[in-house]
């Protein structure tokens, strides 16, 4: 059983280029979460901060690190690896820190796998349409439309995993997901109403998947 005083830990995952990143950065200024930082072995964009956004090692360190089983999870992602390590997530918990994962579906089964005794709330992100997620992919800092057609194909794939989440929130407009997402976090927390239409996002995923 999770202690009164433990942190939670919120998930956010979504196909590539929904937003998922920018809405943790809001979640951790407004809600007093802690980030979690992943390794990957992936080169850093231009935007991005090594130790500050990502940690970015080698294979050789990645693969060290997996044979001491120091991750809570780690997932290959476009011929990436991408991995959470335990201690820095369980000291946190253990403070009383909230922490919110930017991961994609194969690291957030795997942690919901561990039972671990912290409250957990998912949440998935969808597009509004294919249309502006290409539109999305393709003004991203990679500037490659290739990358951008790449994207897109594996977003089929990632779609099917939106039933294994709590609740699946469109990125129609950023603020209106924040606050979404922000709401539902403290009805989750305070035993409190809960303003989501389970049947419009069904309907909005078949027409994503038609």
């Amino acid at each position: 059983m999770p202690l009164k005083n433990d942190g939670i830990m919120v998930i956010l995952s979504s196909p590539s280029g929904v937003g998922k990143t920018t809405l943790v950065k809001l979640l951790s200024k407004r809600k007093n979460f802690k980030i979690s930082v992943s390794h990957t072995t992936r080169k850093p964009r231009e935007s991005e901060v090594p130790n500050k956004d990502y940690f970015f090692v080698d294979d050789i360190e990645f693969k060290r690190l997996i044979q001491n089983e120091e991750f809570l999870e780690y997932a290959k992602v476009f011929n990436h690896l991408y991995g959470t390590t335990r201690s820095p997530i369980i000291s946190n918990l253990q403070k009383g820190k909230n922490v919110i994962f930017d991961i994609d579906w194969q690291g957030a089964d795997q942690i919901k796998n561990k039972k671990l005794d912290y409250k957990l709330i998912t949440f998935f992100l969808l597009p509004p349409s294919k249309k502006i997620l290409f539109k999305r992919l393709s003004n991203r800092d990679m500037k490659d439309k290739l990358i951008a057609e790449k994207r897109m194909k594996e977003f089929s794939r990632d779609m099917l995993h939106w039933i294994n989440y709590d609740y699946v929130i469109i990125n129609d407009n950023l603020e209106d997901c924040y606050k979404k997402i922000d709401s539902l976090i403290d009805a989750e927390l305070n035993d409190g109403p809960k303003d989501y239409d389970n049947e419009y996002i069904r309907k909005h995923i078949e027409k994503l998947t038609f």
